[in-house]
């Protein structure tokens, strides 16, 4: 098969086409043929040599695909040979075939394309496990999405809005604000030329928001926990802006706010499993019937991946970024 490979830690240009070997699934996994394949921030992460794959994980990048199965074990299952499926995988997805954790795959929604369905699993099942698992966003409560132009940003503005929820989020040009605002965002915050804390909490009436899905951390961090309403809860899934922030944990103590956060790809089958299902119960309706959209800003062939990360790099994009592949 043809895949896209890590020839060395560095730039978009490490990343070469090569031919390896068909995957072999394990018990447990079905093997997929490739037809689009999802960019995501660890693929750049792990490109540059900071997120190495779990031990047993593929070394090609990509955590999510979608195509159809086309072996494996599919015993007890839903599924059959044939059928269009996306998977959230550990790796392996920049390429023509990738195994999957039977438990991890779940329908192509009726009426979306390969391509559409490749840009969900990474960022809903993140979403989900994060800011309805986590942080137990609660049906009428606020949140704010930091980045919501991002991949894992237009995700969260969408299922959190279709779900009853006030949405809030943050952005970096008027033109990113309006589209996240299109999205569903109530409002959104240009923070080059704003305070973010001081909008959120004018946009509530001085009560500050429920929740905050955050891949910045950093010095935004202490701004974060004062602008969160009381028993509010900070959630954080990256680093962009460092791993280091000094807080006032005095704030913590007296408006009894929780700071929490998680990486999802060293989890096990059987969470991520758990997701998948509740997923297919409450947000996979919400995408067929149309209440949810996948956002794809640019798809690329499988070997201009390059060109992809550099596009992501950039962080011009609005949406997904995919591979197709088949």
């Amino acid at each position: 098969m043809r895949a896209i490979e890590i020839s060395q830690p560095g730039g978009p240009e490490v990343l070469q086409l090569c031919e390896r070997e068909k995957p072999i699934p394990k018990p447990g996994e079905v093997l997929i043929q490739v037809h689009a394949a999802g960019i995501n921030r660890p693929d750049v992460l792990q490109r540059k040599g900071h997120y190495p794959p779990p031990a047993g994980a593929s070394d090609l990048p990509g955590l999510e695909v979608a195509g159809a199965i086309v072996g494996g074990d599919l015993s007890g299952s839903r599924f059959k040979q044939g059928d269009l499926v996306c998977a959230l995988v550990q790796g392996g997805g920049y390429a023509e075939y990738c195994t999957a954790p039977l438990a991890q795959c779940l329908p192509v929604p009726k009426g979306l394309t390969a391509v559409q369905a490749a840009a969900l699993p990474e960022t809903f099942f993140t979403v989900w496990s994060n800011v309805f698992d986590r942080a137990r966003l609660a049906e009428g409560e606020v949140l704010l999405v930091q980045g919501g132009t991002s991949g894992i940003g237009v995700a969260a503005i969408q299922i959190a809005a279709a779900l009853g929820n006030r949405v809030l989020a943050t952005a970096g040009s008027d033109e990113k604000c309006r589209a996240a605002e299109k999205l569903g965002a109530e409002l959104c915050i240009n923070y080059r030329t704003e305070d973010f804390a001081e909008a959120a909490k004018a946009a509530t009436g001085g009560k500050g928001v429920d929740v905050i899905l955050d891949m910045v951390a950093g010095d935004y961090a202490q701004r974060e926990l004062t602008c969160l309403a009381d028993d509010g809860r900070l959630v954080i899934i990256a680093l962009l802006g460092g791993a280091k922030s000094t807080i006032d944990m005095g704030q913590i103590l007296r408006r009894r706010l929780t700071i929490t956060g998680s990486a999802l790809r060293p989890r096990s089958v059987e969470f991520k499993g758990a997701i998948a299902q509740q997923l297919l119960l409450r947000v996979w309706p919400l995408l067929e019937s149309g209440k949810i959209q996948p956002q794809i800003f640019q798809e690329f062939p499988l070997e201009q991946a390059g060109a992809a990360h550099a596009l992501m790099e950039s962080s011009q994009h609005i949406g997904k970024i995919v591979l197709k592949v088949a």
